[in-house]
């Protein structure tokens, strides 16, 4: 058992570490990629990041919520709902498929620079709670 405070800096880590680790692997990408697209390439990447920020914060505050409502002594797994733990095992799985049958360098520049900022975005969220 952990104090209930505890599980906001969980949070934050759970969404932060893939954030970083996307974000690398996005901006990585962008090297890779035919500078003739850059600009669509930085558009779309534009609207994935804005897109799940706004996705996101609704996530957070939800979250946020679910764990203001836990006793002060609590379990870790209490840092998300059921549903919320599915939802994280799920995007990691999809991340490992991702990686497994390769998708093309322009869509890991352009979704992975912009999911990659937004998780970790959440995650300072989470800090500020």
């Amino acid at each position: 058992m952990i104090n209930r405070s505890s599980l906001y800096y969980i949070a934050a880590v759970i969404w932060g570490i893939p954030g970083v680790i996307i974000t690398v692997k996005g901006v990585s990408a962008y090297f890779a990629a035919d500078k003739s697209q850059l600009w669509w390439l930085m558009l779309i990447t534009a609207l994935v990041l804005t897109g799940f920020i706004f996705m996101f914060r609704r996530i957070v505050a939800k979250y946020c919520r679910f764990i203001q409502e836990q006793p002060e002594r609590t379990s870790v797994l209490k840092t998300f709902p059921v549903r919320g733990w599915v939802i994280v095992i799920f995007m990691m799985c999809l991340g490992m498929a991702l990686k497994i049958i390769g998708v093309p360098t322009a869509f890991t520049a352009s979704f992975y620079s912009g999911l990659g900022p937004a998780l970790l975005t959440a995650a300072i969220l989470f800090l500020k709670k």
